[in-house]
């Protein structure tokens, strides 16, 4: 591709954070973050590096899913501000380098959305068929998304006798995306976010958008996707569809578009899984395998990579004692596990909080062919929120700094929106703050990492090499482009490693160290030999200093 064509391509070298803004930073001492108080920090964030913020809902909700239970599209929820509030963030996160990008909800709506409530009313509601109805639930029903939460996918609406479905919670009825009438809502829905000067989407739930009941034609189940993104594409050119599509690698390679465009980027869950059971078992092979695996797919489109997000660290792409081997290591105790295929744990309690293991994580994280995505407060090692026992217990407020209420607010610790991880993770212990002035804490790597993958963009464009070096424990994969090569080697084992790697794997050029200030490794006798310390990594690029 030309370089201008490239140029364009922003979202397959963007640094993301996803953040919620009612824990990001509050403004107003009401306990709850807000979109003002987002704004306030948006310098911070552009210092880490970040160059695409991804914004969980914030739309009007009864919030008895955290938001995801939207009862207005088209608004701000009040309690994070308005719609003037909103814009005037685009506006400040756009001066300062950093797209924007919304989570887009098309599979479901709250019960107290108005065509909810208009359609359950009568049967003859014009707003009846915005939804699926049946007389009785189908004998094959699908199971709920949340085992052990919802005993069916279909709730009796008592006032018409007729069985709604909702794949999620009974709270959340699901669209009937085979009306076009509600596609031309969703058209609306984009077109209007869009018009405001948001850069994409992050679609919620994809593969629910295109399985019957509800799917929009059952005999081309891709074709909503198909024309989602041209309009997206009509509206905003160089807006960008980012897909949640929980499936295994290969088909995840549908949703990219077997022959036009469905989504530009998606998350790889199964490269995710595969990095907590390498920490687990000490053995790099199980992500090896993964990237062996990932499809190859168009220049315009990529992956993007993660360790831990917003929801549940899933775990059911492994195999059953596979998984049970992730939980005894990493989540021991029941009320961690959610579902019988998820961890509600943060990354650093989940490792320890051993600095070498968790700096070796998120190496992995930057180094892997991918964009990389942060979750809010994992640059600075935030914890849980222990024995919650659901999703959000990983979604307590920002740790600013040191005090009650670490920063997020003024208002008394009890009327916080949530409240703050207690021990060794609590704000005396972890806080922007004091990181910030720490040349050796974890903020500081996470900058470093965010710069040098900033520098290389071969990490984000070259051709992925899988180096086998006959040690189990050592991952040492290249990335390469006709400009420059890059070299990472990782060891996920305790225990020190002498690396040894041949000089025609990467070429005849010394290696120069992204991370360190040291000289470069020359060849001896043909062999780079690198040394690893345990839980160690080196980066290096092929060539003269740059």
């Amino acid at each position: 591709m030309r370089a201008a064509d490239i140029s364009d391509l922003w979202w397959r070298t963007a640094v993301y954070y996803c953040l919620d803004i009612e824990t990001f930073q509050d403004s107003n001492g009401d306990g709850a973050g807000d979109l003002e108080g987002l704004a306030s920090r948006v310098d911070y964030l552009a210092d880490l590096g970040v160059t695409c913020l991804w914004l969980m809902p914030f739309q009007p909700t009864p919030d008895r899913d955290d938001g995801y239970d939207i009862s207005d599209f088209y608004n701000v929820d009040r309690r994070a501000g308005d719609l003037g509030h909103f814009v005037e963030l685009l506006r400040i996160a756009h001066g300062r380098g950093i797209r924007v990008i919304i989570d887009l909800v098309l599979n479901h709506t709250s019960d107290r959305h108005p065509w909810f409530v208009e359609a359950r009313r009568s049967r003859d509601s014009e707003y009846r068929d915005y939804y699926v109805w049946r007389d009785k639930p189908p004998r094959n029903a699908q199971p709920t998304v949340f085992p052990g939460e919802e005993a069916s996918s279909w709730e009796k609406d008592e006032r018409s006798g007729q069985y709604y479905l909702h794949s999620f919670y009974r709270h959340q009825p699901d669209l009937n995306l085979a009306n076009p009438r509600v596609r031309e809502e969703i058209a609306r829905i984009i077109g209007f976010w869009a018009q405001l000067g948001v850069d994409g989407f992050r679609v919620d739930a994809v593969p629910f958008l295109i399985n019957p009941p509800g799917a929009a034609d059952e005999t081309d189940p891709h074709g909503f996707l198909r024309e989602l993104h041209r309009f997206v594409g009509r509206r905003r050119g160089d807006a960008v569809l980012l897909g949640e599509v929980g499936l295994p690698q290969q088909e995840q390679r549908e949703y990219f578009g077997l022959h036009e465009t469905e989504l530009d980027l998606q998350f790889d869950f199964e490269t995710a899984q595969a990095i907590f059971l390498a920490l687990v078992r000490g053995d790099a092979r199980p992500i090896a395998e993964s990237l062996k695996r990932r499809p190859t797919v168009d220049v315009r489109q990529g992956w993007v990579t993660f360790l831990r997000n917003h929801d549940e660290l899933s775990l059911q792409m492994l195999s059953a004692e596979e998984r049970e081997e992730v939980f005894e290591a990493l989540a021991p105790d029941e009320r961690q596990r959610v579902y019988g295929r998820g961890i509600v744990r943060r990354l650093a309690p989940m490792l320890r909080g051993e600095p070498r293991r968790l700096r070796l994580a998120y190496s992995l994280l930057f180094s892997l062919p991918g964009a990389p995505l942060l979750f809010y407060g994992e640059e600075i090692g935030m914890g849980e929120l222990e024995g919650m026992g659901d999703r959000r217990a990983v979604r307590s407020p920002m740790q600013w700094r040191r005090g009650p209420t670490a920063g997020f607010s003024t208002a008394r610790p009890s009327r916080l929106v949530r409240e703050l991880p207690g021990g060794g993770y609590g704000p005396e212990h972890v806080n922007v703050h004091d990181q910030l002035r720490s040349p050796d804490s974890l903020l500081s790597f996470i900058k470093t990492l965010i710069a040098r993958y900033r520098s290389a963009p071969e990490i984000a464009w070259g051709e992925l090499v899988l180096h086998d070096v006959g040690d189990p424990q050592v991952l040492v994969h290249s990335l390469r482009t006709d400009e420059a090569t890059f070299l990472a080697v990782h060891n996920v084992g305790d225990d020190a490693r002498q690396v040894r790697i041949d000089e025609d794997a990467v070429g005849p050029d010394r290696l120069i160290d992204l991370l360190e200030p040291v000289g470069p490794v020359e060849a001896e006798d043909g062999v780079f030999r690198v040394a690893l310390d345990g839980w160690g990594f080196r980066w290096f690029r092929a060539g003269a200093e740059h």
